[in-house]
């Protein structure tokens, strides 16, 4: 039995547990080794919410998913394309997904799954200077951040200054050991969603993503102001 939960994504219920998953784009194609299931026609890739956070907040309950079919994202963070994959079958051939990683070597496998994924754009470039990639980017719908970085929530205002079309939506994960090890979990998230409330952003939803990942908070949040406005 397969039910979508959110528009794009499905939960799989079979003799063992529920599976998250996604309608592949790429049919017959895996990107880190997940399992392809056939059913009612379309091949379905499982969601491994261990290995991606947006996956991890699904099914730790979140609501507000602000992707959909035909949608624009700017993905800071891609790495390898594991969660890339996931949002590029949510959007579908209509939508676009800008994948900004500064690794070359995760750039490299980045660019692999882009060769079966034409709505992956992958760019080589620091998410810290937004401006350095405004020739490859349109305004988006949705930023999904999700970066090791000490600033997270600057970075992500930074790039919504530059990017995010009015009344655009924001998905942050917040890596606290990244931004101050020694703190309090607590007051890092803190910290962050009182940046992104400076920066113009109602916070929405906020999930804590124990026990896929330790000390992490997943935060979708509305922006309240327009891009170069």
């Amino acid at each position: 039995m397969i039910k979508e939960i959110h528009e794009g994504v499905y939960v799989l219920r079979g003799e063992g547990a529920d599976q998250l998953a996604t309608a592949n784009i790429a049919p017959g194609v895996q990107v880190y080794g997940e399992r392809l299931v056939r059913f009612g026609g379309v091949e379905y890739r499982m969601w491994d919410p261990y290995r991606s956070k947006l996956g991890a907040a699904i099914r730790r309950g979140l609501h507000t998913l602000p992707i959909r079919r035909g949608s624009a994202v700017l993905y800071l963070g891609a790495a390898s394309g594991t969660t890339a994959s996931h949002v590029s079958d949510i959007v579908g051939l209509q939508g676009v997904v800008y994948a900004v990683e500064f690794s070359p070597r995760s750039m490299r496998e980045l660019v692999m799954v882009s060769e079966t994924r034409p709505n992956i754009v992958p760019i080589l470039a620091d998410a810290r200077s937004p401006q350095t990639y405004r020739k490859y980017v349109s305004r988006v719908d949705a930023i999904y951040c999700d970066v090791a970085q000490p600033e997270q929530g600057k970075l992500a205002v930074d790039n919504a200054r530059v990017y995010l079309g009015p009344h655009g939506w924001l998905m942050l994960a917040i890596k606290s050991r990244s931004i101050d090890v020694a703190a309090d979990p607590r007051t890092v998230y803190g910290w962050e969603k009182k940046t992104l409330s400076e920066g113009g952003f109602s916070i929405e939803e906020e999930i804590d993503l124990e026990p896929f990942e330790k000390d992490h908070q997943f935060v979708v949040a509305r922006y309240l102001h327009d891009a170069n406005g």
